[in-house]
């Protein structure tokens, strides 16, 4: 089949159990923290154990700050076109463009019928959906003057269209039969199958007749992209599909980005040692596979262009593009501390820090291993603009320069957002990020560089100090908060703690990259 040329993306897909209400709200931020890009809910209005999909979707974009979020898919049958199409798009204009639509046609006809919705057969569930797909395409059009649909089983006379959402939203069918394909191919704008209904076998028969609709219809199949729910364990011989570890996850997905333009990546659970492992360890691996064959001199092009096939036959296998990696000396840079400090107060006194094993210059590190210590950095400077962001709008605000309507709509183009729209929960909001982040740290991240290289064990305790001397600033950022918001103070001690908690957390983060960088890539993230 054909690399379609395709960014990498994964992601999870959680279940929405009703009896453990914040649980997956927990796990939909720990995806966000891990470095995942997509949380999807399965949608299964009918089932009186679950939370409602969509409100559990807004609840968990409101305290995210930049994963995308996805019906895992919306069962349409249940959710009048019209109605989901405005849904979709004002989430996706109150989240800042992080939503995508993952949609079906209804395969539980008789639970569908049990709650008043229609009872259509297989077919007429088809024709259903492409009338769906019409109508809600119609109402993201803002341009386009009045929505007329005049289906056997979706009828829109003169709907008013909009509003427009803030990015195009990407339609993902859920499809296995032939004419859910021929759609898929025809109207989508990806196919998002799951793993224990089409193990990876099958996957070439399906992206073919999702290719030839497409071409028929005059797109490019490039124009589709493909993603698979994926389910597996970390234990096993390898023997089977996602059966062993992230070495043999990390090769076989890597294979059907290659093979079968899988692009996307979305783990089935809800067990956060999983999510953590997958994204810890055999997303960087899988990306650095794939990498390294787009770019590999046996192509001229590095990947296949739109819309064209790299025959699997041509190509390198994945072994000898990872040999295509090539090890080198370590090429990721911690960030500085710039020595700013803008409280008169000192957090603790710098000077005691103690600095882990020098490195060894002779020692090289493969992509994979790089991208570890790359990944720590990027989280950290995901914090470091969260903070900027809070600093500035607590001077905006609390100088009265910023209105609270004007708060809200600034909060809106931002990266975090909340359904409070107040400088509390906004900084709240901050403050359980970096409590979140320091916990993963010390529970899986930490305990793993202190057993695996024990000379790290000054910098690791160090470090857990300082994360509680972080945690009682963040206590005083909120007590101050609480005091301006209620009268009894100013604003000047909020900006106070706020200053003081800029020079630990940046302080922080620079010591800890400095000191960790090279241990992770050399020990991985386990």
């Amino acid at each position: 089949m054909a690399d379609y040329g395709h960014d990498l993306q994964f992601g999870t897909f959680l279940t929405p159990v009703a009896g453990a209400p914040h649980r997956v709200v927990e796990l939909a931020r720990l995806t966000e923290q891990s470095g995942l890009d997509l949380v999807t809910v399965q949608d299964h209005p009918y089932q009186a154990r679950f939370l409602d999909t969509w409100t559990l979707l807004s609840v968990i974009a409101a305290t995210t700050t930049s994963v995308r979020v996805s019906p895992n898919v919306a069962n349409l049958p249940l959710r009048p076109p019209v109605v989901l199409a405005r849904s979709a798009a004002t989430l996706d204009l109150l989240s800042g463009g992080r939503v995508e639509l993952g949609l079906g046609a209804g395969a539980f006809h008789d639970a569908i019928a049990s709650v008043g919705g229609p009872r259509l057969s297989p077919s007429q569930a088809v024709d259903a959906l492409a009338e769906g797909i019409e109508v809600i395409r119609g109402i993201w059009d803002a341009d386009g003057g009045q929505v007329r649909v005049d289906g056997t089983h979706h009828v829109v006379p003169g709907a008013q269209p909009g509003p427009r959402p803030a990015h195009p939203i990407g339609i993902w069918l859920g499809a296995y039969k032939r004419r859910m394909l021929e759609l898929t191919g025809r109207a989508a704008d990806g196919w998002l199958p799951s793993s224990p209904y089409v193990p990876p076998e099958g996957l070439t028969a399906m992206n073919a007749a999702i290719d030839d609709a497409a071409l028929a219809a005059g797109r490019a199949p490039a124009d589709i992209r493909r993603l698979y729910n994926v389910s597996g364990s970390f234990s096993g011989s390898g023997d089977g599909f996602l059966a062993g570890g992230p070495a043999v996850w990390a090769e076989q997905l890597a294979e059907l980005a290659l093979d079968e333009g899988i692009s996307g990546f979305i783990l089935i659970g809800d067990d956060g040692e999983a999510i953590r492992r997958f994204a810890g360890e055999v997303v960087p691996a899988v990306r650095e596979l794939v990498d390294a064959e787009r770019h590999s001199p046996a192509s001229s092009t590095g990947i296949a262009p739109t819309g064209a096939a790299t025959p699997a036959q041509d190509r390198e296998p994945v072994e000898v593009a990872r040999g295509a990696a090539q090890a080198a000396g370590l090429q990721v840079a911690p960030t500085p501390d710039e020595g700013t400090r803008l409280s008169a107060t000192a957090a603790w006194d710098e000077t005691t820090r103690p600095v882990g094993p020098a490195r060894d210059p002779r020692r090289t590190y493969t992509p994979h291993e790089q991208a570890a210590g790359r990944h720590l950095i990027d989280v950290h400077d995901g914090l470091r603009s969260e903070l900027a962001q809070v600093r500035e709008l607590v001077t905006q605000v609390s100088a009265g320069q910023m209105d609270p309507g004007t708060a809200r709509s600034h909060i809106n183009t931002m990266t975090m957002r909340q359904n409070d729209w107040t400088i509390g929960a906004y900084c709240e909001a901050y403050c359980r990020v970096v409590t979140t982040h320091h916990t993963l740290e010390d529970q899986s991240l930490f305990p793993h560089l202190r057993r695996s290289d024990p000379r790290l064990r000054p910098v690791i305790d160090r470090l857990e100090d300082e994360h509680h001397v972080i945690h009682d600033i963040l206590e005083r950022v909120d007590r101050a908060l609480v005091a301006m918001i209620s009268g009894e103070d100013d604003g000047k001690a909020l900006h106070a703690e706020i200053d003081l908690l800029t020079d630990a957390l940046l302080s922080h983060l620079a010591y800890e990259e400095r000191e960790l960088v090279e241990p992770i890539a050399r020990l991985g993230l386990r």
